[in-house]
Parts: structure tokens; sequence; C-alpha cells
């Protein structure tokens, strides 16, 4: 029970990374609140766990706040943020118009943004807490088509050490994970997507060290030790969980 007596919110929390998270600290001893912008798989989800689900995109900063609002009215209390939510786009610099440009970035960067902005009176209410945002082992290294994708998963790892910064007088921990191969739904329609999707596969694993992708509740853990009272001296970090990634 590594996170009794805490109130989380997970974004994301109808699949994939963040849907492992959710159930990986319910099962620490974690009150958590559940958003995602998929309303139907979120309702489906909050019912299995028995857990509050907020439907919110986090592309818009007006309906964050008062879905962050809403989960620490719920749980009568916040001090655990995870930003999992995030979308993935493969496209060539030509192909990448400032459409896509833009619903990459709204999700991945100014998402967790509007989530930690509207969290931060309650974490600060509650006397401190932590933050982990989902990043990516593409925020580390170029990756050939991921410009966009890229951009704003590094942008996010330099959101995370400035707020590391400029919240630890409040006590407030601000870490982040990059993932490198986790199969989850996303990754999956990236790989369906390709023109020939098992060559794809197959050169995608060859640059990871174990040659296998990983599973989100491997990625889970991760985002369990950085909220967890054992990472208490740990702030402005990237951990990777991403098999030996080898990109670069």
């Amino acid at each position: 029970m590594r996170l009794a007596n805490r109130h989380a919110l997970v974004t994301g929390a109808a699949s994939g990374i963040g849907l492992a998270t959710a159930r990986r600290f319910l099962a620490e001893g974690a009150k958590v609140a559940l958003l995602d912008r998929d309303a139907e798989a979120l309702a489906r989800v909050a019912a299995e766990l028995g857990a509050p689900g907020i439907p919110v995109d986090v592309a818009d900063p007006e309906r964050v706040a008062a879905a962050v609002d809403a989960a620490a009215a719920a749980l009568g209390a916040l001090d655990a943020v995870v930003n999992a939510a995030g979308i993935s786009r493969v496209a060539s610099p030509a192909e990448t118009t400032p459409a896509l440009w833009r619903e990459v970035m709204a999700v991945n960067l100014d998402g967790p943004f509007h989530v930690c902005r509207a969290a931060l009176p309650h974490l600060r209410r509650a006397g401190g807490g932590s933050i982990v945002n989902l990043a990516s082992a593409a925020g580390l290294v170029p990756r050939p088509d991921y410009g966009a994708y890229g951009a704003s998963k590094g942008g996010l790892l330099m959101l995370t050490r400035c707020l590391a910064l400029d919240l630890a007088p409040d006590g407030i921990r601000v870490n982040a994970v990059c993932p490198g191969a986790i199969l989850t739904p996303m990754v999956e329609a990236t790989m369906a997507a390709q023109p020939d999707p098992a060559s794809a596969e197959r050169a995608f694993l060859a640059r990871y060290a174990l040659g296998r992708f990983g599973t989100a509740e491997e990625v889970a853990g991760a985002v369990l030790y950085l909220t967890s009272a054992e990472a208490g001296y740990v702030t402005g970090s990237a951990l990777g969980v991403d098999g030996g990634s080898a990109w670069h």
C-alpha cells in the first residue's frame, strides 16, 4: 500500500499507460480520479475500477480547470497528478501541416501545462505532492518523421524541469517518465498505419537492446515509484523506461 491516503488524478486513463497507472495506484491504496476525452471508454473503465471518471479534452484549458476541480472534490483532496494523455502523429516535414503540428502540441504539451496549472492550488492546499509527466524517449533523441511528436515531448521534458524548480518551495516534486517502445493502442495504431506493418515493427524493435515491446504495466511501475515516498528526494528527473533505446 505504497500510496495509502493519497489522492491522484490520472489523465489519459481510459487506455494504455494511463489505465495501467490508474489500476496500479488503486491497488497501492490511492484514491484515483480518471480523466479522458473518450467519454464512452472512460465510463466503462470508471465502472470497472469503481473510480470517478471525468470526461475532458486536456487541450481545452477552461474545461481542464473545471475537470481538475471536480476531481479534487470527488477525491476530497489532490496530492498527485499523472499526465498520461497523449497522441502520436508520424509524418515527414512536408506532410506535417500546421494543423497537425498544432494538434500534437495542444494535447502533448499544452495539455499537461493546463492540468498542472489547474492542479497547483489543490496541491498547495494539500501541503505538497507529486506530478509525473509521461514524456518519451523521442523527446530525448531525434527520430525520422517524428518532428512534431518529438518536439512536443522534448518541450514537456523542459516544462517538467522548470516546474520542478518553481514548485520545489511548495513541496511539490515534478518528474517525467520517458517510455520507449510500449505496446499501447496508440503504438499499435501507428504500426498498423505503416505500408508494411511487420517490417516496420522489426525495424522499430531492432533499435532496442531488449528487442521487445514494453508493457504499460512496466511504465506504471516507474510512475508509481516517482509518486511514492520512496522518491522523496527525486525531482526534475527524466526516468527512461525504454528497453535500452538506441535511436541515436
